[in-house]
């Protein structure tokens, strides 16, 4: 597995200051945000420079981008929200392969109007999925479109909030640009050892075949979201459960800080080493 992390972990908005950070901090690829080439998250408009620039950057620190963020709420209740997601989503697919990646993430969306990573009870709600089926649709022609797969994560605050509903969403859309990006630390929030094993140990076997990038962050006893390592993540089962699928893309870690990185590097380094034992 290649080592990532969020490249917008590190301060600066040129990509070739953040990318070479990214490098020193001991890792090999990154999850590119636009924020890192001084623009929105989800421009309006990317430039075919400064799309070139990401790439000239990577080739020169050595850095692979593995993927662009590209999450907007893609079950706003504001239709017109939705929309301008899809409008910037066409904006940055079209410019990923001069930015040397072909995958998006995506943020599968909440009822929330103002958080689109915060739980809301109508997430659950019949509406809320044939939103996300209309959405994803778009987005898939869009993916279609420009060449690019979309990855799209099980986070217990959005619609697709379990492993069960990313299959069911991948089955009813058939369509093969859909990828799963896993993060095990987004499928709990406080469960016994042997429960959080079984989640992780679940989640894998059932969506193992469009896993195509893991994310690396962790979880407090009491639940709260921590840097990996500093939680009560079991990481050497999960990254032992991937190695057993035969997963061998990017392990990404975010929610940390740049002081932190070259640690966490350290971290994920030997915990890849425990998972091969």
């Amino acid at each position: 597995m290649k080592l990532g992390i969020f490249a917008k972990t590190f301060e600066g908005s040129d990509p070739e200051t953040v990318l070479r950070s990214v490098a020193d901090a001991g890792f090999a690829c990154a999850q590119y945000n636009m924020a890192c080439s001084g623009l929105a998250a989800m421009p309006d408009a990317i430039s075919e420079e400064q799309a070139c620039s990401v790439a000239a950057a990577a080739k020169a620190s050595g850095i692979e981008i593995v993927a662009v963020s590209g999450t907007y709420n893609m079950i706003h209740p504001d239709l017109a929200v939705r929309e301008a997601g899809h409008r910037r989503l066409a904006v940055l697919a079209e410019r990923c392969a001069s930015m040397s990646t072909g995958l998006v993430t995506l943020c599968t969306g909440t009822r929330d109007p103002l958080d689109q990573w915060k739980e809301h009870p109508d997430n659950n709600s019949p509406e809320a999925w044939r939103d996300l089926l209309d959405a994803m649709e778009t987005a898939v022609e869009i993916a279609e479109r420009f060449d690019v797969d979309l990855g799209i994560e099980p986070e217990l605050a959005n619609v697709v909030n379990s492993a069960a509903k990313a299959r069911r969403l991948i089955n009813e859309l058939k369509s093969p640009r859909i990828k799963i990006v896993l993060d095990p630390a987004n499928l709990f929030e406080v469960e016994t050892l042997e429960e959080q094993r079984t989640i992780v140990s679940q989640a894998i076997d059932l969506l193992g075949d469009r896993i195509v990038m893991a994310h690396a962050k962790d979880r407090t006893q009491d639940g709260r979201f921590a840097t990996a390592g500093k939680g009560v993540l079991d990481y050497v089962y999960y990254l032992r459960k991937l190695a057993e699928i035969g997963f061998g893309g990017s392990l990404v870690t975010h929610g940390l800080s740049a002081q932190e990185a070259p640690g966490v590097a350290t971290f994920l380094k030997t915990s890849l080493v425990g998972a091969r034992r």
